[in-house]
């Protein structure tokens, strides 16, 4: 049952992070806004009011920013609330009055814990939902435009997936030029159509692109379907009757979404997603995916430690400035950050093995923080 001094110290906790996740969201959308307004007005005119369009677009991102800052912004509010205290040395009259100081910090600390599992959860269930909202360009708001596209390989069938440009709400190709194997070119190395659409798996059909208007090589559009590897990998009008005369279906394991989303799909993408590209055949990921496939597991405890590690200055030293506290509080994040960062760079350069490079910064800093808790419990 909390007492008062726990829903006291909870109150102050949950002011200190909604007002620094307010402010930080504001400053974002304020600076964001004014640089793409023009966009926004445009869209806006055709598909309804300003303030809706706007509401959209930031909603979705606030969620992002939650997920991204949530360790700092714990921190932060942690820091706060313990300065608060001993500020108005209420602190010293919890201590006077034979409370443990720990006993004092421990809603502070469930809270801090409990925001690290929250955003762990809505990176693994809400951002993955979310991420074509997340996705979506300011300059490009109803996801009809055409962008450039990044080829892709298939490791499965080794056919180099390629277009002049993409179109994100139609799951489309524009240009779709498709680089075949040796194995395959007996009729022409590439594969050119006006467009390439995706489609999922469904009944006996595996995925893959859908290419329509082929223009080259036409003679491949009444020869039978080719296999690679004792599987059939590019199928035509001849053998399949569904397809159009100008159509040919090339059976792939990328799917849009890993193939329009570029370096930001291991950022939206859950755990659960990223290990299965992992094994996939047709997607051969780097060392970066591997790292953040184990910093996911590791991140509410690096969240945890970075609390421990900030928590003791605030609480063992003289000064009860808050300006201090938040001074001290950036000091640590940084000195962190600059570390789990360049443990993450060498691991996706290869100079660190994944697993350790995401291990890394727990195995420094955790055995400091665990040194540093002992004067909480003075």
């Amino acid at each position: 049952m909390p007492t008062i001094i726990d829903r006291y110290m909870l109150r102050q906790f949950t002011q200190v992070f909604i007002i620094c996740f307010l402010s930080l969201v504001g400053l974002y959308t304020v600076i964001d806004l004014f640089g793409h307004l023009d966009h926004f007005v445009d869209f806006a005119d055709e598909h309804g009011g300003l303030l809706v369009t706007l509401a959209s677009f930031y909603g979705f991102r606030t969620l992002w920013f939650f997920d991204r800052l949530s360790g700092v912004l714990t921190l932060t509010a942690v820091m706060f609330t313990v300065t608060w205290i001993q500020r108005h040395n209420e602190m010293t009259a919890l201590l006077a009055a034979g409370i443990p100081r720990l006993r004092v910090l421990r809603p502070v600390l469930i809270a801090a814990i409990g925001v690290s599992l929250l955003a762990a959860a809505s990176r693994e269930m809400i951002i993955p939902n979310i991420r074509h909202k997340l996705a979506i360009d300011s300059r490009n708001l109803a996801g009809q435009q055409e962008v450039l596209m990044q080829p892709r390989f298939d490791s499965q069938t080794e056919i180099l997936i390629g277009g002049e440009k993409i179109i994100p709400a139609d799951q489309a190709i524009v240009d779709a030029n498709f680089v075949l194997p040796r194995a395959l070119d007996q009729f022409g190395r590439r594969l050119i159509a006006r467009e390439a659409r995706f489609l999922p798996a469904k009944d006996a059909l595996p995925s893959g692109y859908l290419l329509s208007g082929v223009t080259t090589p036409r003679i491949l559009l009444e020869k039978p379907s080719l296999e690679f590897a004792g599987q059939t990998v590019v199928l035509t009008p001849h053998d399949a009757k569904w397809l159009q005369p100008d159509q040919l279906f090339v059976v792939s394991g990328v799917s849009f979404e890993f193939l329009s989303a570029g370096s930001s799909w291991r950022d939206f993408a859950s755990t659960r997603e990223l290990v299965h590209e992992m094994r996939s055949p047709s997607t051969d990921l780097g060392a970066d995916v591997r790292v953040a496939i184990h910093s996911r597991f590791l991140q509410p405890f690096v969240d945890t430690t970075l609390i421990f590690l900030g928590l003791p200055f605030v609480v063992t030293r003289s000064n009860r400035n808050p300006f201090i506290a938040v001074g001290l509080c950036l000091a640590v994040v940084t000195v962190f950050m600059i570390v789990a960062l360049g443990c993450q760079s060498l691991g996706t350069t290869g100079w660190l093995q994944p697993t350790l490079a995401a291990w890394l910064p727990l195995m420094i800093f955790a055995p400091i923080a665990v040194g540093l808790s002992d004067s909480l419990q003075q």
